[in-house]
Order: structure tokens, then C-alpha cells, then sequence
């Protein structure tokens, strides 16, 4: 009897395996890098929490024209795949949020005082860059 619940109990996990992949959906976004608008290919892949290696900048109370910020891209340093890293950028109090598009910006409005960032490891994704 256990031989034979084994056995469905892996034929189930099986099917299962099987039918995630037909039904995810692979979608297309954009992003900035270095001041440009660069596309992505949204993809199903989900990564550990905490262990994306490529920066990217969720700006959380930017512009309504902010786009997430990728720090490396295809050729660009050591890219990774899209493999990121998610740091959250909240523009402070008092500071009028303004559009950010690459890393370097990020960077000098952390150094004017303009943004806090915080690393969101939970939040770590797969997703490529495709230039556009």
C-alpha cells in the first residue's frame, strides 16, 4: 500500500513539475541604464532572497516616469544575466522627488542627501536586459 501511494504521490509531483512551466508567462519591460531606456524580458525565475549579484534601483517614491535603474547591463561591468540585486531609493522629506536613470545618479543624490537607500534582499529577481 505505501509502494502504491509513492508511486501517485510522484506521478502527482510530476504532472505538477510538468504544467508550471506551460502556464508561467513571459513578459517585456524597460528599465533605465546609464541615462537610457533598456528593455527586459520579465521572465518566471525567481532567486533566493539575498543572493542577486547585479545592482538594481527600485526607486519607491520617485517621479511618475521613474523606471526601475539597472547598475550593469550586457558589456557593461560584470553583468550577470540580470541576476539583481534590489536596493530600495526613497527621495527624503523636504526633497522633491526628480527622475534618476543610472547608477552614478543614484549615487549623487545619496551623496546631496536627496535619497536613502536600502537593501531589499527579499526582493531579489531574475530578469535579462535586452538592449532596445
Amino acid at each position: 500500500m505505501r509502494v502504491k501511494i509513492a508511486i501517485a504521490a510522484a506521478a502527482a509531483l510530476t504532472a505538477l513539475v510538468v504544467v508550471l512551466p506551460a502556464t508561467a508567462t513571459t513578459g517585456k519591460g524597460s528599465l533605465f541604464h546609464d541615462g537610457a531606456v533598456v528593455g527586459t524580458v520579465v521572465v518566471p525565475a525567481s532567486v533566493p532572497a539575498g543572493s542577486g549579484t547585479d545592482p538594481f534601483y527600485k526607486v519607491t517614491n520617485g517621479t511618475a516616469d521613474q523606471l526601475g535603474i539597472a547598475g550593469v547591463a550586457p558589456g557593461d561591468g560584470p553583468y550577470h544575466g540580470g541576476n539583481w540585486q534590489v536596493w530600495l531609493i526613497s527621495f527624503n522629506d523636504g526633497v522633491t522627488p526628480y527622475l534618476l536613470t543610472s547608477d552614478e545618479a543614484v549615487t549623487a543624490a545619496q551623496e546631496a542627501g536627496d535619497v536613502t537607500i536600502t537593501r531589499a534582499a527579499a526582493m531579489d529577481f531574475r530578469c535579462p536586459i535586452t538592449h532596445s
